[in-house]
């Protein structure tokens, strides 16, 4: 008999809307995560106190961890922290930073990890990854995905404005993601996931048509929707390439030359998604995503992260030893270094035209 579906591991529970974070005691005792209240939290050090406040009365058989900074041995600290009592979950409530420490810990300790979310910022929130500094800059860990998601809306509209827009940078680069995977399969067989590819799509055109703004419940919720199916995506998949490619490429590629420059990871995603677009000569994405990101308020040219044009040609060049074995339109395309200089160019040349109807920049990029 032939196998007719296929299991997918997702979270038992995705709640998106203000007021979230109180429920989730309950949410733990009805899912039987933890029936007895009795799991470890971690947390940031700016909402930490806040949202320990809040459980003064509910959780009381909790304990709560601060985490502070996001490397590889910060997140070894809170697994020796955790090891050292019984727990039935491990619960991180945070931004992207203490999600990622979280995960990688419960994944160290055997445990169920359940995400809580205050802000957007990239689509950590639910993914089997946990990005962390190393010795060697910065590295991307295989994980469990969360068992539950939450996001807390009202939490969200108190984050900073700019790690919300970076969540649409993370969202919108799916569809180059896709693109790069696709082109992949087609050209060296590289075996691809439909399901994946819908769900990392579906997403991105989510956020990418919806009308609102980061003021806007509406648009929150689909922003946080998209980035927990874009999460799903990299399960269903069992691997990062829905939501990675040429644009994850340059941003890592920041990463590792510039540490002290670099900024939001969907600032810097969502750029190379533009740049990977005008690449493959997609006139009609390239005008969608630069549009869109602009609208946004995020970065669309070099000289909006802080880069020069040469210093941006020089990324690009460097970005495909980011990601040994993996087939983008970077490696596609091979061009040399004086090729990238003359695309970054032109690209600059083009974001302007497109961006400049309104009169507020100058050639040069500098914002007026």
């Amino acid at each position: 008999m032939p196998l007719l579906a296929r299991f997918v591991t997702a979270p038992l529970v995705v709640d998106v809307r203000r007021g979230a974070l109180a429920e989730l005691a309950k949410i733990l005792a009805d899912q039987r995560i933890s029936t007895s209240g009795r799991v470890a939290i971690a947390v940031g050090s700016t909402y930490g106190p806040i949202v320990q406040h809040t459980f003064e009365h509910d959780l009381v058989d909790a304990d709560w961890f601060t985490v502070e900074g996001g490397t590889i041995n910060t997140a070894i600290k809170l697994v020796e922290q955790v090891r050292k009592n019984r727990y039935d979950a491990v619960v991180g409530i945070g931004g992207g930073t203490v999600l990622d420490v979280t995960k990688f810990a419960a994944a160290r300790l055997g445990l169920p990890m359940v995400a809580v979310a205050t802000n957007l910022a990239h689509d950590g929130i639910g993914s089997p990854i946990s990005t962390l500094d190393n010795d060697a800059g910065r590295g991307s860990y295989g994980v469990p995905a969360p068992i539950a998601v939450l996001v807390d809306l009202d939490l969200v509209a108190q984050a900073p404005p700019r790690s919300i827009r970076s969540g649409i940078g993370e969202i919108v680069s799916n569809l180059s993601a896709v693109a790069d995977w696709e082109a992949s399969h087609r050209l060296h067989g590289e075996e691809i996931d439909g399901l994946a590819i819908s769900l990392a799509r579906t997403s991105a055109n989510a956020v990418m048509n919806h009308p609102g703004g980061i003021l806007d419940d509406n648009f929150l919720s689909a922003l946080a929707e998209g980035l927990v199916l874009s999460g799903l995506s990299m399960v269903v998949a069992g691997t990062s390439r829905p939501s990675s490619g040429a644009c994850h490429e340059v941003s890592h590629a920041i990463d590792l030359m510039h540490p002290d420059r670099r900024v939001y990871h969907g600032e810097q995603v969502g750029l190379g998604a533009a740049f990977a677009w005008f690449l493959r000569g997609d006139q009609q994405l390239f005008t969608a995503t630069v549009d869109c990101l602009h609208r946004h308020g995020l970065p669309v040219r070099p000289v909006d992260l802080g880069f020069s044009l040469e210093e941006f040609a020089a990324i690009v060049d460097y970005a495909p030893q980011t990601r040994p074995g993996r087939f983008t339109i970077l490696e596609e395309l091979g061009l040399s270094p004086a090729a990238i200089i003359a695309k970054v160019n032109e690209y600059n040349d083009h974001v302007f035209a497109r961006i400049n109807a309104d009169g507020a920049v100058t050639p040069e990029g500098r914002l007026i």
